[in-house]
């Protein structure tokens, strides 16, 4: 399955952050019985890398998120990340993408910073963080950049999602809203799931 083509079809990109990811096979199966197929465990998780090898090994979408350099990006690689996911415009994770032909998302909010992510090869743009300018900033860039995909983070809520997509964003990046850190550390899936179909609800 195409990681970019099932990121357009959902619209919507897990990201999963906190101290402590109870089950992160039965998370992401949680999540995509949802509707939301990619799931993206980020840097800031302690022992991610474990997770990310445990989801990849299910058979899931599982990419890695808050990228920060090289090395970062290749140990997600080699744990069975399928794509990466930098809150900044980051060359080198770029480059490492590339290598491994695997889909890449550089985070970018102004203009520069978009132009600078196009020009590194992203495969679309993190808008970060989205909720500084909301809908009308993103269809503001969309006019000198009409051809970028552009799939906002950061400050996304079941209220705006929909908002986003109107605006041209090709996805939209679901964070602690839908999986709060403290209901992915005690496995609380059920309720997790519960705010997944709503967010999807929310984006038709």
């Amino acid at each position: 399955m195409d990681v970019l083509d099932a990121i357009r079809s959902d619209r919507a990109v897990a990201v999963i952050r906190g101290e402590r990811v109870a089950d992160p096979v039965r998370l992401a199966a949680t999540l995509a019985g949802a509707g939301i197929r990619a799931i993206e465990f980020t840097f800031t998780i302690p022992d991610v890398l474990a997770a990310i090898e445990a989801v990849a090994g299910s058979g899931a979408l599982v990419g890695a998120g808050t990228v920060r350099d090289e090395r970062q990006a290749r140990d997600a690689l080699s744990a069975g990340a399928r794509f990466l996911v930098s809150p900044a415009c980051v060359e080198d994770v770029a480059l490492v993408a590339r290598e491994a032909e695997v889909p890449v998302f550089l985070g970018a909010l102004t203009p520069t910073e978009v132009d600078t992510a196009l020009k590194a090869g992203t495969s679309a743009v993190k808008l970060f963080p989205a909720g500084i300018g909301g809908p009308g900033y993103l269809r503001d860039l969309r006019g000198p950049f009409p051809d970028a995909a552009f799939v906002p983070s950061g400050g996304v809520t079941v209220e705006n999602a929909r908002a986003f997509l109107e605006a041209g964003a090709i996805a939209v990046y679901a964070g602690s809203r839908l999986a709060p850190p403290e209901l992915v550390a005690t496995g609380e899936h059920e309720e997790i799931g519960r705010r997944a179909h709503a967010f999807v609800a929310a984006l038709s």
